[in-house]
Order: C-alpha cells, then sequence, then structure tokens
C-alpha cells in the first residue's frame, strides 16, 4: 500500500490539509474509569494506531488498560532513544503525530537526544513519561524527577497532569499543538495516582481545524520573480513541501520559471523528483560553497524555512552578494532570520503555490518557449552529470572493497526507484543521494536533528507509517551502535526492513572534518584518538542474530546488490554488512 499520492488520513481528516482536534465544549459525565482508560479513549479518538514505549513501573496503569483496546498496538522498544526515533520516523511518514510513552526521569533522560531531533527536524511527536505517584513526591523517591523542567528546553511546552479530569483537555492540546506551525514535540508528564485516578469525565466531540492558509502578496511575489531574466532564479526545495504535500506543486513551479532545483543542504528528505530535469542535487553544507553553487543565480526562491544548513565554518555568507532571497514558509520564525530578502511570506506552501503559479504563468506567458528551452537544457546537463557519476563509480569497481561512491552506487542500484531509503550512513549519503533518480518524492529520508542513533529505530517507524511497506535503512557503523535495539523491535513486528550497515571500521566523518583544516596534529600525523573501531572490531552479523534478524556480508563489491535486492526480497528484517574502504 502507497501513500505517495494520497497521505494517510485519520478522523482529524487529511493530514496534509492539516486538519486537527482539540476539545471544546462542556464535558459531560459518564460512568467512572481510570485515567488510563480515559487517555486511550482520546487516543483512539484521535486516530493513534501505536503507542511507541518502554514500559516501566509507572506505565502499568497504561500497560493494563490496553488489554481493553486491542485496536491500539504498542510497540515495544528496549531503550528509550529507539522508542523516540521510532515515533519520529513514524510520524514523518503520516504527516501526523505519533504518541510516544517513556519510563520517568531516566527514561526521558535516555529519550531527550531522540527528542532534539524531533525538535530540529519539526517533527510533530506527543511525547509522555511514566511520573511517580504524586502523593509521595515530597519523600524523593526513587525514579522520581522534575519531568517537566527536563523536558522544557526541547518540546514546545511542557507540563504534569494534576488530576484524571484534565485529560481530556490536556491531551487535545497535546496533539494540537504538535501539530500547528511550527510542528514540533509536547511533553506531558502522566503520575501513575492519576493514570489510576477514577473519574467521571466525558470525552467531547473533536474540532475541525484547517490551517491551509494562503500567504499573503503573493502578487508583489510574482511580480518580482517574473522579473527575473530566464536562468537566473533558483528554487530551494525545503523539507515544509513534503509536510504540505506540495511536491506537484513545486515541480509545477520550476517548470513555469524553468529554474534549477535545489534540495536543503542537510535535509530530511528529498520532496521533488529525482529523475526530474531541473533537480540539481542538495545544496552543500559549507556557506563558501553553497555561495558558489549559487552565484549564477540573480534570485533565490526557498520554499519552507531551515534550509541552508552549515556545518564547518567557513568565512562569508552563502548568500552571493546582488542575489535577491524571497522565502514561503508557515514557519514565521525562520522569515527573514538570518539572511535579509526582499519578501518573506507566511503561509502554507501547498496551498499558496496553488494561487501563485496561474499568477506566473499569466505573467511568464510570452517567454514560456524560452523557458522550456532552459528544463530542455537543464535535462541534458544532468545526463551528463549523471554520466560522469557512473563512470568514476566503474572507475572503481575493481577494488577488492569497495569505495564509498560503489558501496551507494550498488546499494542504490538495488534499491530501485520505487523502494523507500531511511539514510543515517554520513560516509556514503552524499552519493546516495547523488545517484537517486525516482519520481517517488517521499523515497529519502535523512538524518535532519543530526544526533546519532535516529536510523534504524527511525525506519521501524517509517516502515509501519507507510503501511509496512518494504524500508532499506543505510547506517553508518558507528551511528549503528547508538541505537541497536531497533533490530530487535523490528525482529518481533516482522517488518520488512533491511538494514545496511556502511562499515568502514572508524569515526570517518570526523577524521575527515580534522583532515580539512591546516592545524589539527591529529591531521599531520595521521593518529586519531577514540577514531577507529577495530580493537575489537564489531561483529555485526552476531549483533544482529543475537537480536533475531538474519545476517549477511557482502565479501565482494559483486555481492552487495544481490544481498540487498534478496533482503527487499525476503519481506521480513535483515541486515547486510558492506565493508567500505576509508578515503
Amino acid at each position: 500500500m502507497s501513500h505517495e499520492s494520497s497521505p494517510p488520513s485519520s478522523s482529524q481528516g487529511p493530514a496534509h490539509a492539516e486538519v486537527h482536534t482539540e476539545a471544546i465544549g462542556r464535558l459531560g459525565e459518564v460512568a467512572p474509569r481510570r485515567g488510563a482508560e480515559v487517555l486511550l479513549e482520546i487516543l483512539e479518538s484521535e486516530g493513534v494506531e501505536y503507542i511507541f514505549g518502554n514500559p516501566g513501573t509507572t506505565e502499568l496503569p497504561l500497560i493494563d488498560a490496553l488489554l481493553t483496546r486491542p485496536e491500539i498496538s504498542y510497540i515495544w522498544g528496549l531503550q528509550e532513544a529507539s522508542v523516540v526515533a521510532m515515533g519520529d520516523g513514524y510520524a514523518q511518514a503520516t504527516r501526523r503525530p505519533a504518541f510516544v510513552n517513556l519510563h520517568t526521569a531516566g527514561g526521558l533522560g535516555h529519550g531527550l537526544g531522540g527528542i532534539i531531533n524531533a525538535n530540529v527536524s519539526n517533527t510533530p511527536l506527543v511525547v509522555t513519561a511514566g511520573q511517580q505517584d504524586s502523593r509521595h513526591t515530597v519523600t524523593d523517591p526513587l525514579l522520581f524527577g522534575d519531568l517537566v523542567s527536563i523536558a522544557k528546553p526541547v518540546a514546545k511546552w511542557s507540563q504534569e497532569v494534576t488530576t484524571a479530569s484534565q485529560l481530556p483537555v490536556l491531551v487535545r492540546r497535546a496533539f494540537h499543538d504538535s501539530s500547528a506551525a511550527p510542528t514540533g514535540p509536547v511533553f506531558l508528564s502522566l503520575p501513575m495516582d492519576i493514570m489510576q485516578e477514577m473519574t467521571t469525565v466525558g470525552i467531547a466531540r473533536p474540532s475541525t481545524i484547517d490551517r491551509r492558509s494562503a500567504a499573503g502578496s503573493l502578487d508583489i511575489l510574482a511580480d518580482y520573480l517574473a522579473a527575473v531574466p530566464p536562468g537566473r532564479v533558483a528554487v530551494i526545495a525545503g523539507d515544509e513541501i513534503d509536510t504540505s504535500d506540495a511536491a506537484p506543486e513545486t515541480v509545477r513551479l520550476a517548470e513555469v520559471l524553468g529554474a534549477p532545483v535545489f534540495g536543503s543542504s542537510w535535509p530530511a528528505h528529498i520532496p521533488f523528483p529525482t529523475s526530474h530535469p531541473l533537480w540539481r542535487g542538495n545544496l552543500p553544507t559549507k556557506a563558501i560553497e553553497i555561495n558558489r553553487t549559487l552565484s549564477d543565480f540573480d534570485c533565490v526562491f526557498a520554499l519552507g524555512g531551515k534550509s541552508v544548513i552549515t556545518i564547518l565554518y567557513t568565512e562569508g555568507s552563502p548568500i552571493p552578494d546582488g542575489c535577491e532571497v524571497y522565502q514561503l514558509s508557515t514557519d514565521v520564525r525562520d522569515l527573514g532570520r538570518t539572511y535579509s530578502t526582499r519578501l518573506s511570506v507566511l503561509g502554507d506552501i501547498k496551498t499558496s503555490l496553488k494561487i501563485l503559479i496561474p499568477m506566473l504563468e499569466a505573467k511568464l506567458a510570452g517567454e514560456a518557449e524560452a523557458r522550456r528551452a532552459l528544463v530542455d537544457a537543464a535535462g541534458r546537463a544532468r545526463a551528463v552529470r549523471r554520466g560522469e557519476i557512473e563512470a568514476e563509480a566503474r572507475r572503481q569497481m575493481d577494488r577488492p572493497i569497495a569505495t564509498p561512491l560503489v558501496a551507494a552506487h550498488e546499494v542504490v542500484r538495488a534499491v530501485g526507484p520505487r523502494t523507500r531509503i531511511v539514510d543515517e550512513a554520513i560516509a556514503t549519503s552524499v552519493h546516495v543521494r547523488s545517484l537517486l533518480d525516482s519520481t517517488l518524492t517521499r523515497q529519502y529520508s535523512f538524518l535532519r536533528g543530526g544526533g546519532l542513533g535516529w536510523g534504524m529505530p527511525a525506519s521501524v517507524g517509517f516502515c509501519l507509517g507507510f503501511g509496512r511497506e518494504p524500508i532499506v535503512c543505510l547506517v553508518g557503523d558507528g551511528a549503528a551502535m547508538y541505537s541497536p535495539q531497533a533490530l530487535w523491535t523490528a525482529a518481533r513486528e516482522k517488518l520488512p526492513v533491511t538494514f545496511v550497515v556502511m562499515n568502514n571500521r572508524e569515526y570517518n566523518i570526523l577524521k575527515n572534518f580534522m583532515k580539512a583544516q591546516t592545524d589539527y596534529l591529529s591531521a599531520k600525523s595521521n593518529r586519531f584518538i577514540a577514531m577507529d573501531l577495530v580493537d575489537p572490531a564489531i561483529d555485526f552479523l552476531a549483533l544482529a542474530r543475537s537480536m533475531g534478524v538474519p545476517a549477511r556480508r557482502a565479501e565482494s563489491v559483486a555481492d552487495i546488490g544481490a544481498l540487498v535486492e534478496a533482503g527487499i526480497k525476503s519481506g521480513l528484517p535483515n541486515l547486510i554488512e558492506v565493508p567500505i574502504s576509508v578515503e
């Protein structure tokens, strides 16, 4: 079952329309039941399919109440960092909030890195944690902590439920606010006694909220863009296009303008068909290189916020002098935040582009042939670039151990244009993105938040969110050790996830960062502390098998594609280790 053309919907309406619920009116009284049962009633009304969790003593009332709600499945993760990332992947796949349940202060602490990732990625999560029984918190019991304060810096808001009667309002509010722009995680603390408390509170009907508002000043924006000479405007396709389900409109915009399309420098998704003639790949991550990439353009039109992310510092601005910036986003915080813009407009991307594109078509009607010629020329240039990449990959094929380019080439070839990829293999990610060739605009997802340990558990969530479609998870050997517990959950749920470990036996990205500088003694001496995973070596095959996942190693370059193809066809979780050389 594919969600490519019709995103999943729930009782709130189509996910891409951002229709959500919140309790309204008076809550009528009903038969007494425990707080945990009330919570599950609300979750069911919100269309929740899964609770992603790891249970402890404070979660026992909720676990017990689940026996009465078989329509809600508990996805069991063995560590809270994995649990949060599973919810993150599910929420990104379905475009609606995931419900995550952690265990007290320690479990929330384990999950904080994942919540930070979700915050950076604007992933809508309702994160909860069981809290100690509030009747004896004054005695500082074991496992007690100030959960609200712990979560506050990384969530949109953080609150503790103090009576069972508050649940209908606060849980509805959590779902509502996690979905409101800018989307992100919210946190609720659930004391054990509140989950056991008897209450007669009712569940109010959901309210319908349509947030598909168009931006203002679109006529002015159309005038500005239409005045730019052909070939001198570039489009930056940010992650918000995926959230808004606006890929078709973005394609049409680019074709009308005859404008090349660049992806974000550090993306969560590639929300544009990678087979399209106007696709130019993702921007680099250094300011000086982004500046060089954009230097041929008079203006850039950025769709979605946070599209120009830099990692290592380089002198100067990523935006070339004299290059105008235009923005369209639902995130008011990002409009004009870092780089001066001639015009930034606030609104839903899909809705706004549906209004903007006809304006541009009318204004550019006399230039339609010239703009089509730009698309044709872009297609020819794209074919040349891809030919060069393919030729270089062929030149490297005869090496005994796959180079990062060859490993990426063989995996992408085996995956094909329809199977989805979740990527946390930094050593090969740039090559993977350069090789993608698909009309599927939701094929590729990446570690947007930057905190390692996301990829393997996120793949579990993506697989569930996409209706248990096959997923290929690319993960580096270092990143794989942050949350390998996800293998066990994949095996337990019998999910068709193929985990591909790109194993270079080192923290290659860190070494490369140091080698790129001129003053690191480590680079000059070729001695790096705490960066070589060789003594002892990690046995990924044994690790996978210990968690119920069959595993194979690619003993040669020729093995890579066949193993990946077989893994996908198996319809079950499996792991493939791909040794790669150090460049």
